[in-house]
């Protein structure tokens, strides 16, 4: 007795708020009250089995069981827009099976609605358009990247001793979230579009990725045979393959018909332009990273985008005035100030073996005439063999080392201490910090940004590696080619900074903190494809293997 009232009271909560729904335009002024409130009840009874939780279960209990895709007489408003949406999807293939099931669901939906139907028929209709919303939305909101299989790829890579991190950041909407607005009014469309992220360059990626499958479709583009570097001024049989291979990704512009085979100055320009897109020195020459790249197929660069479209859908989407973008394949920190470039940097990121982790967080302080405070993987794996060689080893670094992390902790004799004890220890009690100035390695500025990871920006001795096209150098912090510019860009909207004062005190060894009044978000990134504050897309290599690894276990619709 205590279950069929339950069930009366579930029963009779729905039927209260069934009012509210069908007074959304969604379901038209014609809309039969009598088939939903039937529908409400078979949909109830019918999801009972159901797990807990399942997706139907769960999608129906928020939307206290009233079906949204079907009406009495045809499909709902809503219903009609889902087959509309996903049929309109430019980036869902129509080879998957998630096409192919939304066009056989569709022909479905017309034979029901065009044979006497029962209830029963409809309700069945529904819980599949339901089931298909459900496949859509997955894919439109979450992308295909298993981060569960690829967190496990990254915890193993620990047995290299490899601390890679990636941290993400789930998406603003759900499956239900986004349909229960959908519902009350906004939409299944607009609300789709409103899901989709707004920051990173994503809307512009999503065309370039349409632009990229129209070209597969006709054709892509040739494999270039060729041997050498070619140069300006020069006759080589490949130019004809080279000039149509670089009008084809839309590098070869600007220029008059030309099948001669003379490296002309315009197709030297196209070749800067396609050197410049993938992150090399933009000679114009075509040499062996040049022509590896050129001759990447365009599946793979299809393959590429996709792969980083879905990671903007995991990254912090912001909403300051302000955000720092450091993308670690380009090498180069953006500080964004309402929504356009303001400033651009390269940088040096972490090694393979010490990779930059992916996170967000936000600037806080600069600090002047930094200590480095060395981590201990970095005691452990240079300075202790050094210190085993030679006792004296750290003082020509000007590395002091202190009994304990205290800031009064006392000094210690480095001939004092057996280094072989903890070398592959998991304490480390001594603090191993170089004093400021000349040849620190964190140079004379250093910006924070607490985190897990102890990872910050900073200034560097080594100004000559910023030259390279691939730099990742570092143990994982971030190492700027122009730190002094930065921190005259937090001085413009931080008054409490002052830069006649920090400059003097920048020429000497003093160490001084300043606390930001307004924080900037930063964010640290991994796309090989994206678009770059011109509009123009751009690809880099996958020097972490992030890529890869995704790859392997990626979703297929």
């Amino acid at each position: 007795m205590t279950a069929i009232k339950h069930r009366l009271s579930h029963l009779f909560a729905i039927m209260g708020v069934l009012v509210l729904f069908f007074s959304s335009p969604i379901f038209g002024e014609d809309s039969n009250i009598q088939f939903k409130e039937v529908s409400s009840i078979v949909i109830m009874n019918s999801l009972q089995e159901e797990p807990k939780e399942s997706f139907l279960r769960q999608l129906y209990t928020q939307l206290l069981f009233v079906p949204v895709w079907t009406d009495e007489e045809s499909l709902s408003a809503l219903g009609i827009e889902l087959f509309s949406q996903i049929k309109e999807d430019k980036t869902l293939q129509e080879d998957t099976k998630l096409y192919q099931d939304a066009l056989s669901l569709e022909e479905k939906a017309s034979e029901v609605y065009t044979d006497e139907a029962t209830v029963a028929q409809k309700v069945d209709l529904e819980l599949k358009m339901s089931q298909l919303y459900g496949g859509y939305a997955n894919y439109a909101l979450y992308g295909s990247i298993n981060w569960g299989a690829f967190q496990d790829r990254l915890h193993n890579l620990k047995v290299e001793d490899i601390g890679a991190a990636w941290v993400t950041y789930r998406p603003k909407f759900d499956a239900a979230s986004l349909l229960e607005n959908a519902v009350f009014g906004a939409g299944l469309k607009a609300m789709f579009e409103q899901a989709q992220p707004k920051d990173y360059g994503y809307k512009k990626l999503r065309e370039a990725l349409i632009t990229y499958e129209e070209m597969a479709r006709n054709g892509g583009w040739e494999h270039l045979s060729i041997k050498g570097t070619l140069k300006v001024d020069n006759v080589y049989a490949a130019v004809p393959a080279l000039r149509e291979r670089l009008r084809i990704s839309d590098d070869y512009t600007g220029c008059d018909e030309d099948e001669s085979t003379t490296f002309d100055d315009c197709l030297k320009k196209a070749v800067a332009r396609f050197q410049k897109r993938h992150g090399l020195t933009a000679k114009g020459t075509v040499d062996a990273p040049t022509l590896a790249a050129l001759n990447v197929p365009v599946e793979k660069r299809i393959e590429q985008i996709r792969l980083n479209l879905d990671r903007i859908k995991w990254l912090n989407e912001r909403d300051a005035k302000r955000h720092i973008v450091i993308n670690i394949p380009a090498f180069r920190l953006f500080f964004e100030e309402d929504k356009a470039l303001r400033q651009e940097m390269r940088v040096i990121t972490g090694t393979k073996k010490n990779p930059t982790p992916i996170f967000s967080n936000e600037v806080e302080t600069i600090v002047l005439n930094p200590y480095w405070n060395v981590p201990k993987s970095i005691i452990q794996k240079e300075m202790i063999p050094k210190l085993l060689r030679n006792a004296n080893a750290m003082k020509r670094e000007r590395i002091e080392i202190h009994q304990g992390w205290e800031e009064d902790a006392s000094a210690v004799n480095p001939a004092s201490v057996n280094w072989s004890q903890y070398r592959y220890s998991k304490s480390m009690p001594y603090r191993f910090a170089q004093s400021p100035g000349k040849g620190n390695a964190l140079g004379k500025l250093k910006f924070l940004f607490p985190n897990q990871f102890s990872v910050y920006m900073h200034d560097t001795p080594t100004k000559h590696l910023f030259s390279r096209d691939v730099r990742a150098f570092s143990h994982g912090c971030i190492r700027l080619s122009k730190p002094k510019e930065l921190m005259e860009t937090f001085a413009s909207f931080n008054p409490t900074i002052n830069l006649e004062k920090t400059e003097k005190i920048l020429q000497g060894d003093k160490n001084a903190y300043l606390k930001l009044h307004n924080s900037v978000p930063i964010d640290v990134v991994y796309l090989t494809a994206y678009i770059d504050y011109d509009g123009v897309l751009q690809f880099r290599n996958d020097i972490y293997e992030y890529d890869k690894m995704q790859l392997l276990s990626y979703r297929k619709w």
